[in-house]
């Protein structure tokens, strides 16, 4: 299937500028790489689910936000697909030979911490046995595709954030969490390409 990429990413984006500030990164070769995974798995009741992680509160940019399984890309690493498989594991403890990679998504840039995201899909034919990594992460979220897929998880929040405050960004709430910035525009592709497909 075609990426449906950037324009739908977009219908997320709590900044006007994003383009802009992507295309000066691309041009003054400055910013880090990583690679997430978005990752669906059948539930104990063999329906299908995805997996999301709650950062830990720290200092920085991510701090206590909704995120997916992944990381920067290490040196140890062949490629960002690797980096996104590596970081999985240490994350939420899904073994990296469980992961069938179907897609690499679009890429996206996140201004705030100078990183463009490579984002994959995959999906595991198990029931994990999720464990979290204890210094990174503060919970894990297990979306229902069917929750996942409905239009009413689609607000609109009003957020402070490292570059403004009290702005209206549109989000989604999963899980009774808000999930908005980068990983709103990646799953707004995602959710893309499941309304063409189901």
């Amino acid at each position: 299937m075609e990426l449906p990429g950037e324009a739908v990413q977009l219908k997320m984006a709590p900044v006007e500028r994003l383009l802009e500030l992507k295309r000066l990164a691309k041009k003054q070769k400055t910013a880090r790489h990583a690679g997430v995974m978005v990752l669906f798995y059948p539930s104990t009741h063999n329906e299908t689910h995805l997996i999301l992680i709650l950062r830990k509160t720290y200092k920085g940019v991510h701090s206590a936000q909704v995120g997916f399984p992944g990381g920067k890309l290490e040196d140890t690493d062949e490629s960002l697909e690797d980096a996104a498989l590596r970081e999985t594991e240490e994350e939420v403890a899904v073994s990296r030979e469980r992961i069938s990679v179907l897609k690499k998504l679009t890429e996206i840039y996140i201004p705030p911490s100078n990183f463009f995201v490579q984002p994959y899909l995959g999906i595991t034919n198990e029931t994990p046995h999720f464990v979290p990594q204890e210094d990174e992460v503060e919970a894990l979220i297990e979306v229902p595709l069917s929750h996942f897929m409905d239009d009413s998880i689609l607000i609109t929040e009003t957020l402070s954030t490292s570059y403004a405050t009290e702005i209206e960004v549109p989000a989604y709430l999963l899980n009774d969490h808000v999930v908005w910035g980068a990983t709103a525009m990646m799953l707004s592709e995602v959710r893309a390409l499941l309304n063409d497909v189901l």
